[in-house]
C-alpha cells in the first residue's frame, strides 16, 4: 500500500517567531488580512501581540472574534459574512484549535462556494480550490491545527460534532512561537497538552500509522512526558517544548488518523460541552487498555517514550500496564478530572451511537460496536 505524507508549506518555531508575520505578509501580497481569532484573547492583549505588528507595518486588517470553545455551524457562517464585509484577501488566525477550526472552514468556504452549506463540508470533501493564504498562530499547545488537514465543527441542533478532512484546508505557513503560549492558565495548558499526547498515541496506534508517522508519533510522546509538567508551571523552556511536541504530533496523526479516544471526546464535547482536552485525557487511558491487545509490541515503545525504565526485561503484559500507567499519572500529576458528572445512563445511547458514526473510530486498531462504547463511557461516570 502507498503511503501519503501532506505537511503545511513553511512553518516557523521558537521564542519570537511571530516577528515573521509582516514580511510574510508582504511577500505573499496581503492587502488586508481577516484576522480570526477568540474574545479572551483580545481581552486578555494576546491576538494584540500580532495585530501590532501589522499596525506597525502598516498592513491593513479586519478582525473577526465571534468564536466559541466548540465552534459552531453559526460560528463559520458569520465569519464567511464578515470576511466578505471586510473585503479581506487572506487570513491570520490566531488561537487554540477552536480559532483554527473556524479559520479554516471560513477559508475553504471563500475559496469553495459551492460548500457555503457547512454541513456539506463534513469528511472528505471534494474541495477543488485551496483555501484562502493563511497564516496559522497556535496559542496552545495541543491541537496542530496549524499543520493538520483536518478540523471540526459543531452542529448545535444536532448535538454533535463533526470532522472534516481537506487538504485544501491546511495554512500555508505556521507560526509556533512559545511566547504567544505563555498566558494560558494551568488547567488549558493541561488539557491541550493531553490532547497532543492522546494525537501522539492514537496516532502511533491507529491502524494507517507507518514508519515515518511513527517517528513524528513516538518523538511527541517523549516530547510531552519530558516538558508538560513543566509547562503546567509555565516554565519557558518547557513551554517551548510542548509547543514543539504538538506541532510534531500534528505532522504524523494528520495523515494517519486517530481512534476512538477522540471520537468518544467529540461526543462529550458535542453534548455537554466537555473542553476537548479534558475529554481525550479522560479517555485515553481507558482506551490504552481497551485496545492493548491490538497494538502488538507498541505499548513497550510508548512507555520508553514516557520514561518509564526497564522497558526490555519486562513482559508483554507489564509493559502494557507501564505505559497505560504512565498516561494516567501523566494526566492524574497536571490536574485532570478522571470522571464526568454530565453523563448519564440515559445518554448512553445515543453518545455510544455518535462515537461509533464519528470520523476517527474506523482508524481505531481494535474494532468496536455500540455496546463496547457504551461500557467505555461507564468507567467516567
Amino acid at each position: 500500500m502507498a503511503n501519503r505524507i501532506i505537511l503545511n508549506t513553511v512553518s516557523h518555531h521558537g521564542k519570537g517567531a511571530i516577528a515573521e508575520i509582516p514580511a510574510i505578509a508582504k511577500s505573499k501580497g496581503f492587502k488586508k488580512a481577516f484576522v480570526c481569532t477568540d474574545p479572551d484573547l483580545l481581552k486578555f492583549g494576546v491576538a494584540q501581540k500580532v495585530t501590532g505588528l501589522l499596525d506597525k507595518e502598516g498592513i491593513a486588517y479586519a478582525v473577526f472574534s465571534g468564536i466559541k470553545a466548540n465552534p459552531t455551524i453559526e460560528n463559520v457562517q458569520e465569519g464567511v459574512e464578515a470576511f466578505k464585509a471586510a473585503q479581506a484577501d487572506s487570513i491570520i488566525a490566531i488561537g487554540g484549535g477552536s480559532a483554527m477550526d473556524t479559520a479554516k472552514a471560513i477559508g475553504i468556504i471563500i475559496a469553495n462556494p459551492e460548500f457555503a452549506d457547512v454541513r456539506s463540508l463534513e469528511g472528505v470533501a471534494p474541495t477543488k480550490n485551496h483555501a484562502v493564504p493563511t497564516i496559522a498562530v497556535p496559542t496552545t499547545a495541543g491541537t496542530a491545527a496549524e499543520v493538520t488537514i483536518n478540523y471540526v465543527i459543531t452542529d448545535v441542533q444536532k448535538e454533535r460534532k463533526f470532522v472534516c478532512v481537506d487538504e485544501h484546508d491546511i495554512p500555508e505557513v505556521a507560526i509556533v512561537d512559545p511566547d504567544m503560549m505563555s498566558t494560558m492558565p494551568k488547567g488549558l495548558t493541561a488539557s491541550t497538552g493531553m490532547d497532543a499526547l492522546t494525537h501522539a498515541i492514537e496516532g502511533y496506534t491507529t491502524l494507517a500509522a507507518w514508519e515515518m508517522t511513527d517517528m513524528f508519533h513516538l518523538e511527541a510522546i517523549k516530547l510531552i512526558a519530558k516538558h508538560l509538567r513543566g509547562a503546567v508551571e509555565n516554565r519557558p523552556e518547557d513551554r517551548e517544548g510542548m509547543a514543539l511536541a504538538q506541532y510534531v504530533a500534528g505532522m504524523g496523526f494528520s495523515n494517519v488518523g486517530l481512534g476512538i479516544a477522540h471520537s468518544i471526546a467529540h461526543t462529550l464535547g458535542a453534548h455537554y460541552d466537555t473542553p476537548h482536552g479534558v475529554a481525550c485525557a479522560m479517555m485515553l487511558p481507558i482506551v490504552m487498555e481497551y485496545n492493548q491487545e491490538y497494538t502488538g509490541e507498541k505499548f513497550r515503545e510508548i512507555a520508553r517514550a514516557m520514561g518509564v525504565e526497564g522497558v526490555d526485561s519486562m513482559t508483554q503484559d507489564e509493559y502494557r500496564k507501564a505505559a497505560i500507567d504512565a498516561v494516567r499519572q501523566l494526566s492524574v500529576d497536571v490536574g485532570i478530572p478522571t470522571k464526568n458528572e454530565k453523563v448519564r445512563e440515559e445518554d448512553l445511547d445515543i453518545l455510544a451511537a455518535d462515537a461509533y458514526a464519528d470520523a476517527c473510530r474506523p482508524g481505531n486498531p481494535r474494532d468496536t460496536n455500540v455496546e463496547e462504547l457504551k461500557d467505555l463511557y461507564r468507567k467516567i461516570m
